[in-house]
This record gives C-alpha cells, sequence and structure tokens, in this order.
C-alpha cells in the first residue's frame, strides 16, 4: 500500500475501532476475545484496504467478517465453556458492581447464552440497529432465515433471562 492508503486505513481504523471492539463484546460476551475478534476484522480489511473501491461499504464488510469470525471462533473446541456451579475463587465482600447494574448483566449473560449465529443475528439487529435485508446481507443467508434465527434467539434469550426481565421491542 502507499502512504496515501496507509493514512486512509489509519483513519479509518481510529474511528471504528471501538465501535467495533464493542460489537464483538456483545457477540462474545469477553473483553479479551474481542479484542483478539476486533483485530482479526481489521487486518483482514487491511489486507484488502487498496483493492476496496465503494469506501462506503468499509462498515458492511468489518461488520461481516466481524460476525463470521465470531461464530468461527465459536466453534473451536477449546473455546468451549464449563459451567459450575460455584466459582473458584470467593467474590469479595461489599457492594457489587453487577449488583448496581444488573440488567446489563442479566443481558449480557443472556446473550451468552444464546447460541452463536442466533446471538449474532440479535446483536446485529438490536444493537447494530440493521434492519433484516441488511443482517441478511452481512450473514449470507435469506430475509426468511433472518427472521426465524431473530425469533429463536429472543425466545432463548426469554428463556435465559427469566419473566422478571421484560423485553420492549
Amino acid at each position: 500500500m502507499d502512504e496515501g492508503d496507509e493514512r486512509d486505513f489509519a483513519e479509518y481504523f481510529a474511528a471504528k475501532r471501538d465501535s467495533v471492539r464493542r460489537t464483538a463484546y456483545l457477540l462474545c460476551g469477553d473483553w479479551h476475545r474481542a479484542d483478539d475478534l476486533a483485530q482479526t476484522a481489521f487486518v483482514a480489511l487491511h489486507r484488502k484496504w487498496n483493492r476496496i473501491r465503494d469506501r462506503a461499504a468499509t462498515d458492511a464488510y468489518v461488520r461481516k467478517t466481524l460476525v463470521r469470525a465470531s461464530i468461527d471462533e465459536s466453534r473451536r473446541p477449546w473455546r468451549r465453556e464449563r459451567h459450575v456451579e460455584q466459582l473458584p475463587e470467593p467474590e469479595p465482600a461489599g457492594t457489587r458492581l453487577d449488583d448496581q447494574v444488573a440488567t446489563r448483566a442479566d443481558l449480557l449473560a443472556g446473550l451468552r447464552a444464546v447460541p452463536p449465529k442466533q446471538r449474532a443475528v440479535l446483536v446485529l439487529r438490536y444493537f447494530e440497529g440493521l434492519d433484516v435485508a441488511g443482517v441478511a446481507k452481512v450473514l449470507g443467508c435469506s430475509e426468511g432465515n433472518v427472521k426465524s434465527q431473530t425469533a429463536r434467539g429472543l425466545a432463548n434469550l426469554r428463556d435465559a433471562l427469566g419473566e422478571e426481565v421484560e423485553a420492549g421491542g
């Protein structure tokens, strides 16, 4: 790449890194993995930067790369988590931060309980604000598939959250 392309990429990266990292976190539920996923997406973008003709489509390319990397990563056997009843370390005494923001923590925990493809659809629809057609384009599937994955994902999220949490919209 020439200096102009490198400068353009650096500007794009600086403008988008935080939002891409937040989206990655919503997809995987872990900040360290989110950093890895965001890095994977930006490395892939950097490789293709000088061949991108339509810069307006860059966000969609990064989003698609991020979602695919998240789904691929969830399939790797060393990423499978084991759930236990008791944490290996006791929680510190005093006021817990997650008690103060229980709704957010519950939502993130609920998202982690949803299968990866359904989680990707929910994040793209409700956190990224994409419509059904936009999600279908990012995931490379039909709009009907997006609708069914959304319905299943919301059902799984409701099961994970329980009856105390009311879904709004």
